[in-house]
């Protein structure tokens, strides 16, 4: 049983920082991709925000591009965690943020609000 457990979320002013953790228990390796989803008011797909790939020798990284330059992923496998350092940002950044991963299955966190207002 794989769970994804998100913190850190909350209400910045616009142009502010925030940084968004993801702890993973159960049966998942440095080899299987960590990151965030998150999903913005008034859609209701899921996008993609930034994801750690793992060791599999491709690309590492893979950001999405409202957020490039802005944000960071960093990932620690000794305590199967992925932080997500959020950088100037800006209203439309506001949303449900959603650590994701998969093993075969895709697996979701609960999802933690992040809040951007002027």
């Amino acid at each position: 049983q794989v769970q994804l457990v998100e913190s850190g979320g909350g209400l910045v002013q616009t142009g502010g920082s925030l940084i968004l953790s993801c702890v993973a228990s159960g049966r998942i390796f440095s080899t299987n991709p960590l990151g965030w989803y998150r999903q913005v008011p008034g859609k209701h797909q899921r996008e993609l925000v930034a994801v750690d790939h793992g060791a599999n020798g491709g690309v590492r990284q893979e950001y999405g591009d409202s957020v490039k330059g802005r944000l960071t992923i960093t990932r620690d496998n000794d305590k199967n965690r992925v932080a997500l350092h959020m950088s100037s940002l800006k209203a439309e950044d506001t949303g449900i943020y959603y650590c994701y991963s998969h093993r075969g299955l895709k697996y979701w966190g609960q999802g933690t609000q992040v809040t951007v207002s002027s």
